[in-house]
C-alpha cells in the first residue's frame, strides 16, 4: 500500500469518505462518517478507517491523532444491516466473509497501539461494541457528559472484538471486566471515569475544545519520548521485572540520544519553557 501523507490526501467527496481527516498543525483528527447510523462499522468504515491510521502512523509531520464520530455518537457497534446480508449465506461461507472483514478490523486497533504518537479518542455520544473496543485501544480517552457506553456483543449473540478482551480486564479487572462483557448493561460517563475507562469527563459543549487542547498539548511535547513511554507501559504486562527494567534503561538512553533532551536540559536552566520537536 502506498501512503500519501495524510495531511495532503484528498477528499473529493467528503458526504461519502467513510473517515474524514483534518489536520491543525501536527495534530490529525480522524472522524469517523457514518453520521445517520451513528457510525456503525461496516466494511468500508473498517477499510477506510484503517487506511487513515496507517497513514497517521507513518506520516512523520503527525505528532497526535484524535478519534471522534460524526453527528450524535462515537460508534454505535457493528452495522446490523451489514450482518444481515450474510444470513442466507452457509455456515462456511459465513466464515469466510467475516475472516474477510476482520482483516480490515483488527490492523487497525494494531496501529494504533503500534504508533510511535499518542492517540486520543473524543467520545461524542453512543459508543458501543467496537466502538468501545476502539476507544480502549487509544492511548487517552475524553468523554462528554450525555455519552453512553456498553459491550453490546452479547446483545447480538456474539463475542467481543477489536482487543477489547485484552484491554477490558486490564483497564477495569477481571471481575468487573466479566460483568460488563456478560451483561451488557449500558453505563453513562461518569461511570466510565470511574472505572478507568475515560480519562477526562467534560460538558458536551466543551468537548471539541477540550479534545483540541489536549491533542495540541500532546502534539507539542516530546513525542520521541512518548513513543518509547507507550511502548514501555504496553510491553510491561508481558514482562518479568528485570525484562521490564531493561528496557527502560534502553529507552532512558536513547532518550538521551534525541535533539529534544539537550534542548530541554539547556532551557530547564535557562528558566525556559523548552520547544520540543518529537526528535
Amino acid at each position: 500500500m502506498t501512503l500519501e501523507p495524510l495531511c495532503k490526501a484528498s477528499q473529493k467527496d467528503p458526504e461519502n469518505t467513510p473517515v474524514l481527516v483534518a489536520c491543525e498543525g501536527a495534530v490529525a483528527t480522524l472522524t469517523l462518517n457514518r453520521p445517520a447510523l451513528l457510525n456503525a462499522l461496516n466494511a468500508d468504515l473498517a477499510k477506510g478507517m484503517l487506511e487513515a491510521l496507517l497513514a497517521a502512523e507513518h506520516d512523520e509531520g503527525v505528532r497526535a491523532v484524535v478519534i471522534t464520530g460524526a453527528g450524535a455518537g462515537f460508534m454505535a457497534g457493528g452495522d446490523i444491516t451489514m450482518f444481515a446480508k450474510h444470513m442466507d449465506a452457509d455456515a462456511s461461507k459465513r466464515a469466510q466473509d467475516f475472516h474477510t472483514f476482520f482483516a480490515h478490523v483488527h490492523p487497525a486497533i494494531t496501529s494504533i497501539k503500534r504508533m510511535p504518537k499518542p492517540v486520543i479518542a473524543s467520545v461524542n455520544g453512543a459508543c458501543a461494541g467496537f466502538g468501545l473496543s476502539l476507544m480502549m485501544a487509544c492511548d487517552l480517552a475524553i468523554g462528554c457528559t450525555s455519552s453512553t457506553y456498553t459491550m453490546a456483543y452479547a446483545h447480538m449473540g456474539l463475542s467481543p472484538d477489536g482487543g477489547s478482551s485484552f484491554a477490558l480486564p486490564r483497564l477495569v479487572g477481571l471481575r468487573k471486566a466479566m460483568e460488563l462483557a456478560l451483561l451488557c448493561e449500558r453505563f453513562n460517563a461518569d461511570t466510565a471515569h470511574t472505572l478507568g475507562l475515560l480519562n477526562r469527563v467534560v460538558e458536551d459543549a466543551v468537548l471539541q475544545e477540550a479534545t483540541r487542547q489536549l491533542a495540541q498539548q500532546l502534539a507539542s511535547g516530546p513525542t520521541a519520548a512518548f513513543a518509547k513511554t507507550k511502548a514501555l507501559l504496553s510491553q510491561s504486562f508481558e514482562n518479568t521485572l528485570p525484562q521490564q527494567l531493561q528496557l527502560e534503561e534502553d529507552a532512558f538512553v536513547a532518550s538521551t540520544q534525541t535533539h529534544d533532551f539537550p534542548q530541554a536540559v539547556g532551557s530547564f536552566l535557562a528558566k525556559k519553557r523548552p520547544t520540543f520537536e518529537g526528535r
